[in-house]
């Protein structure tokens, strides 16, 4: 597999006195992108203040952001929690290609400026997928349907392109984490992380999520549904052990009491 795609969002360098017109310009402008960036309610606390802004504007244009610059993909999808298939959540994955076969994405609940950070995501290709313990494939699902049913989307990048993507993403496979329940607690991240899971047939994702978010991308699932047709014919099948929820039973986190270990003294 080649997993070589366009690098986004690559900064231009700066003049000294563009920076510094930045360094002053930005304060104001990144505390009100903060505030307004996420759906919902703002998250809790005191807003950005003039001089944390400029504080964080200096850092942004003199520091490097080391492995958040080798994002190299953008994903927007839907998850639901393992053990719910009722909870249902916009994704939008922000993508590293480690190697070949491994891929680690962050994933935000929104594509603005000041998302909120919601959750990671690993993909692995089928062949180290196959080589994993049956009790770890547990928490792994497939992708072989949101990829063909046009609900794994990648904005901004030509049909054929895409098509490219999609054609090593249909046969991986992927461990999620939320650690942010932002359908319950929007205002800050509460509880432990969740298991999530990915659909796998027609009519389990609600619709009006589609719509929303098709709307808010100016994209048509259903026309980039269509174009990926030609893709299932050589699309493998589900290998054993990923899904697992299909069955009725899951495995979620839930939080418990354990003695410490090796305190001093």
């Amino acid at each position: 597999m080649n997993w070589s795609m366009p690098r986004f969002g690559r900064r231009r360098l700066a003049g000294v006195a563009g920076a510094a017109a930045a360094l002053v310009a930005c304060a104001c402008g990144r505390s009100h992108a903060m505030q307004h960036a996420a759906e919902g309610q703002p998250v809790t606390g005191q807003e950005v203040t003039p001089g944390t802004g400029m504080l964080a504007t200096g850092a942004d244009l003199l520091q490097s952001k080391g492995p958040v610059n080798d994002i190299d993909m953008y994903l927007n999808g839907f998850h639901f929690y393992a053990d719910d298939l009722g909870r249902q959540i916009e994704a939008h994955h922000y993508c590293t290609h480690v190697i070949e076969d491994f891929i680690q994405c962050l994933i935000y609940d929104g594509n603005r400026s000041g998302a909120r950070l919601i959750g990671i995501e690993y993909i692995v290709s089928e062949r180290v997928f196959l080589t994993l313990p049956e009790e770890e494939k547990r928490l792994w699902h497939s992708h072989r349907h949101e990829t063909l049913s046009g609900t794994l989307v990648m904005p901004g990048i030509p049909e054929a392109v895409e098509n490219m993507a999609i054609v090593k993403l249909v046969s991986t496979y992927g461990k999620t984490w939320h650690t942010w329940q932002i359908d319950r607690d929007s205002e800050l991240p509460m509880g432990i992380p969740q298991l999530m899971m990915s659909f796998t047939a027609d009519g389990q994702l609600r619709r009006e999520m589609v719509e929303a978010r098709d709307q808010a991308l100016g994209i048509s699932t259903a026309e980039t549904r269509a174009g990926r047709a030609e893709l299932a014919k050589d699309a493998p099948p589900v290998r054993p052990g990923a899904d697992v929820w299909q069955g009725g039973q899951t495995v979620q986190l839930e939080l418990g009491q354990k003695p410490v270990q090796n305190l001093p003294g």
